[in-house]
């Protein structure tokens, strides 16, 4: 029965160290995301180390805004590092592009140490020799290059040929204790030697990932399902370090479960659910889209899904993170970040609208004084209803705006007698003199002309009252938004909708 490796790493607490090292490939996604927060959340619930590192080593697809997209996603969701790019640390530089140094002397370590060696041979000469000796062609290489002599070697390279390099798979089993999913067992013979450096000197990722850990002193690797089967590779690589002495110990790993999009399949990248600067866009806070996406997979208790960070750092434990697969709910996640809305302080949550009513052109950049003051009145009156704070332009744009923009459904809903209301509705308000028009007062009169006066049930009398106001058949609180309004402005919006009807 095979053992787990001896050499495994025991740091607990202070001493653990994670990293996040995504390729700056395209838009940062909710699933990347989750991983970075897994880490955070691991590392500071320990007192541990975050480093961040950038596997920048296909030019062909790395891009420069690429990284800066994931610096702006960190940064937005206050997911901090204690070590790596633009951080610095004891292990610089942070990016592998800058690192390729390095690499050359760990290569030149392990085949000193005999776990690596020169391979030559062609994709051609493996299928040649597999189909000779009756072995399957998708068994790939036959580990044929494992002991050639010195003459073999310079015959080679007089022919021009340059060697890749392989290392050297032990013959034996590879078991490990998968924080997430317990042990985890590859039977020997479950892959040949395999490439770390390709013919011309270039470092493969399968080599490249765990030197960086090992030279880093990472201590726990957690990262996607999806990467689980190159784990036994790494295992075998570790194993390889350790023995020429470029490492002392071996990782944990703990593979977090796929996040699925529709039916049974991955959460796409093109799926626009997955598109972190969309969903900040459509106006998540930070706070309740990192509530929701550590529910992919965690919980903090059986019958609670809100927490705030500081709670989800406190509670948090990689052990404790379900394998199962976890699904994307678009409504679910919008309605957590409802709730992360009504749990900011009012100042807080009025400065956090202004954006998504500058980009819409309703307010100024910056807000004027009086904008400012009409956004810190007005907030209070959505702040309870609101999923996200992308919907504040449609809730409160009206108070704005010089004309009433009128949506069709709203004015298609008006009842047969809505002149009659609005009509009789000015000649309340205009009872009312200037400085005591107060929400409380509007209430009041209309109450007494409309409810009482006319006999309308309030959601008849109060329903073309807000579409003059709104434009809407939805909106805030009716009596507060007029006093945000003022006399003049509320009386002019009530005569300007009957004159539209006319």
């Amino acid at each position: 029965m095979a053992s787990v490796d001896p050499r495994t790493t025991t740091a607990a607490g202070s001493d653990i160290r994670v990293r996040f090292c995504p390729s700056p490939t395209g838009l940062p996604h909710v699933g990347l995301v989750r991983t970075a927060l897994f880490n955070w959340a691991y590392a500071r619930h320990n007192g541990g180390k975050m480093i961040f590192r950038i596997e920048d080593t296909d030019a062909a697809r790395d891009s420069e805004e690429s990284y800066q997209q994931l610096l702006d996603a960190l940064r937005w969701l206050r997911i901090d590092w204690d070590e790596g790019v633009e951080v610095g640390g004891p292990h610089a530089p942070y990016r592998q592009s800058q690192r390729h140094g390095l690499y050359r002397e760990v290569l030149d370590k392990l085949l000193a140490a005999g776990v690596v060696y020169e391979s030559y041979s062609t994709a051609a000469e493996i299928d040649a020799r597999n189909e000779a000796n009756g072995r399957a062609k998708q068994l790939g290489y036959d580990n044929f290059d494992r002991d050639l002599t010195d003459e073999q070697k310079a015959a080679f390279r007089a022919e021009g040929r340059e060697p890749a390099y392989r290392l050297r798979v032990p013959d034996e089993d590879l078991t490990y204790v998968d924080l997430i999913r317990g042990e985890v067992t590859f039977p020997a013979g479950s892959f040949p030697d395999f490439v770390i450096v390709r013919a011309g000197g270039v470092p493969l990722y399968t080599f490249v990932n765990p030197v960086d850990d090992a030279l880093m002193g990472i201590t726990h690797v957690l990262r996607g399902e999806d990467l689980m089967p190159s784990t036994a590779r790494q295992l075998s690589l570790y194993r390889a370090l350790v023995d020429a002495g470029v490492t002392d110990v071996i990782p944990r790993f703990g593979h977090m479960p796929l996040v699925l999009g529709e039916g049974t399949k991955k959460l796409s990248k093109r799926d626009p659910r997955a598109d972190l600067f969309l969903q900040r866009e459509k106006g998540f806070t930070h706070e309740g889209l990192l509530n929701y996406l550590a529910l992919l997979g965690w919980s903090i208790a059986p019958d609670r899904d809100v927490f705030t960070l500081e709670e989800l750092v406190e509670a948090f434990d990689i052990a404790d993170v379900n394998p199962n697969p976890a699904r994307f709910d678009q409504k679910k996640a919008e309605a957590i970040n409802g709730d992360h809305i009504r749990m900011l302080q009012p100042a807080d949550f009025a400065a956090r609208i202004v954006p998504y009513l500058v980009a819409r052109g309703l307010v100024s950049n910056p807000p004027t004084d009086e904008q400012h003051r009409l956004i810190a009145a007005a907030a209070p009156l959505v702040q309870e209803r609101m999923p996200l704070l992308g919907d504040a332009p449609d809730l409160l744009g009206f108070l704005f705006v010089d004309e009433v923009d009128y949506q069709e459904d709203a004015l298609s809903g008006l009842p047969d007698n809505a002149d009659e209301v609005v009509v009789a509705s000015v000649g309340a308000l205009e009872i009312i003199p200037e400085g005591e028009f107060t929400a409380a007062a509007v209430q009041d009169a209309l109450a007494g002309a409309l409810v009482e006066g006319l006999g309308l049930k309030p959601r008849v009398a109060y329903g073309p009252l807000r579409v003059a106001v709104s434009g809407r058949k939805v909106s805030p609180p009716l009596f507060e938004s007029m006093e945000l309004l003022g006399k003049a402005e509320t009386l002019r919006r009530l005569d300007a909708l009957v004159r539209h009807r006319r």
